[in-house]
């Protein structure tokens, strides 16, 4: 990957992300032994909290964050986005079967160059996904833009371990070796399992997405870890 111009990493993740739609949300569940439903909804609580409107979840997948979202009170719709549309197809397939379709609309686009108007949103989430951005920055600086004064910017990622005990060399060899194997026998596709492992890799680590969010102009950005400290969720504010 390292030898891919942005564009051509953008075209690869993408076609990676259509190959394995279909067991997408299996392969979650395995891989977090079930807890991302339990972290997915601390993140959509804590990126709502005292708001009230519209909200934003980014690289949406096949949905799970937006409906996690939908069903908070305080929210009144909610906008999924994603580049790859064979997940949004998914998403929408879900949003009908959960009726949740009236809250919930699905469209594709590109997290650096948002097509919405600024200030739309009390939130801007994302679940899962930054560590695929080709420009965090930028994607962050759109993030920013699109939430109103006193909203917040949520991330629910996995993050690059740090410390010098034994669970930062440990955990990622486990993922590094595991992951590539169930991706092989649950979705076909060792791959993008193996992809995903590397991604984590050469990721950022907590605290320098905390420096990440204060670049961009949030404020008040704080993280939470959970998952024996491979997982953590981010929350900031736009002043």
């Amino acid at each position: 990957m390292a030898h891919l111009t942005g564009q051509e990493r953008a075209r690869y993740v993408t076609r990676m992300f259509a190959r394995i739609s279909r067991r997408y949300d299996l392969l979650n569940t395995v891989m977090t032994g079930g807890r991302h439903y339990a972290w997915r909804k601390r993140a959509t609580g804590m990126a709502v909290e005292g708001l009230s409107g519209p909200a934003l979840d980014i690289a949406t997948g096949t949905g799970d964050f937006a409906f996690d979202l939908a069903r908070r009170p305080e929210v009144t719709d909610v906008v999924g986005l994603d580049f790859t549309r064979d997940m949004l197809k998914l998403a929408n397939v879900k949003a009908s079967r959960q009726e949740l379709s009236r809250h919930t609309t699905f469209t594709a686009g590109d997290a650096h160059a948002l097509p919405f108007k600024d200030e739309q949103f009390i939130c801007a989430t994302v679940g899962f996904g930054i560590r695929n951005f080709i420009d965090l920055p930028t994607a962050l600086q759109e993030m920013v833009r699109v939430v109103r004064p006193g909203g917040r910017v949520v991330s629910l990622e996995i993050v690059r371990m740090e410390g010098r005990g034994p669970m930062p060399k440990l955990l990622p060899l486990h993922f590094r070796y595991v992951t590539p194997w169930l991706g092989s026998l649950l979705a076909g596709d060792r791959e993008a399992y193996t992809y995903l492992p590397k991604s984590v890799e050469n990721f950022l680590s907590a605290t320098e997405i905390d420096h990440a969010m204060s670049d961009a102009g949030l404020v008040n950005v704080r993280h939470k870890k959970l998952g024996l400290g491979t997982v953590a969720i981010h929350i900031a504010e736009k002043p």
